[in-house]
């Protein structure tokens, strides 16, 4: 079946046109995807899609985006970088070399817990990468989990003494008492994309629901992968987020709540 994809002169000119023109037709491009740039599902069959082609020294891997969310367009990365690359898109890929393996792509581990701070207990969500996230077209080989959080607007923090200051835009869904996303702003200013989703919803205990509720916030702290790991308890867990902030390793903020 066709396929409502965008594909750009660039990408063309690095795919070929008969490669091109197979996409289109649907013969190797999925019908549903998860989109590269948001994360939420996507569908090509029924809405615009475009194609973002990662080039490595080696290996090419073409990923989908929402037309609303990335322009297609080419990218081009070291091949080192690439696995970087791969790793910050969630959806489908087509590997345009089949004799090139893929790398697998990292996960947010994301762990809930109940966070003691000024004498009071927040609800948090813990995010942590499985494997380093590189900026797509970056020159340098290295970790942007970070950076790229901090660009939205999410605080550096060197102490967890307060609780860090509101990020406007994005909330924290929960529906029905379970964890379903992190929700972000649109790029486009329409309703709220998944900058994180579970694949199936996740379990919250009674207590972090109930101060959820009570403080209709969330906080979010997000580490680099290898500086939280998975804790067995919320005392481990604040441990490993005071070491991480006091390596300059945890960024953060209060994410509304959304939902009940």
């Amino acid at each position: 079946m066709p396929r409502m994809l965008d594909v750009s002169d660039e990408v063309r000119a690095e795919i070929g046109a008969e490669e091109a023109d197979r996409l289109l037709a649907g013969e190797n491009a999925p019908g549903s995807y998860d989109c590269t740039s948001c994360r939420t599902p996507g569908d090509s069959e029924h809405e615009r899609t475009s194609t973002v082609l990662f080039i490595g020294d080696e290996t090419a891997v073409l990923a989908f985006a929402h037309s609303s969310c990335l322009p297609s367009q080419v990218v081009q990365v070291t091949e080192e970088q690439l696995q970087g690359a791969v790793r910050s898109i969630s959806g489908d890929t087509v590997d345009l070399d089949a004799d090139k393996v893929v790398p697998e792509q990292a996960v947010l581990g994301v762990t809930s817990g109940l966070v003691l701070i000024a004498g009071e207990l927040h609800p948090a969500l813990v995010v942590e990468p499985t494997a380093p996230i590189v900026r797509p077209g970056a020159t340098d080989i290295g970790d942007d989990f970070l950076p790229l959080l901090i660009e939205q607007g999410f605080m550096p923090l060197s102490e967890l003494t307060e609780a860090p200051p509101v990020q406007h835009g994005w909330s924290v869904l929960l529906a029905m008492g379970q964890l379903h996303a992190v929700l972000q702003p649109s790029v486009n200013g329409g309703q709220p994309v998944a900058w994180w989703q579970a694949h199936q919803p996740l379990q919250v205990t009674e207590g972090w629901r109930a101060a959820a509720n009570k403080h209709q916030q969330v906080l979010m702290f997000a580490a680099p992968v290898g500086s939280i790991g998975r804790q067995p308890r919320e005392d481990l867990l604040r441990d490993a987020l005071d070491k991480a902030a006091a390596n300059g390793k945890l960024v953060g903020a209060a994410l509304p709540l959304a939902g009940t």
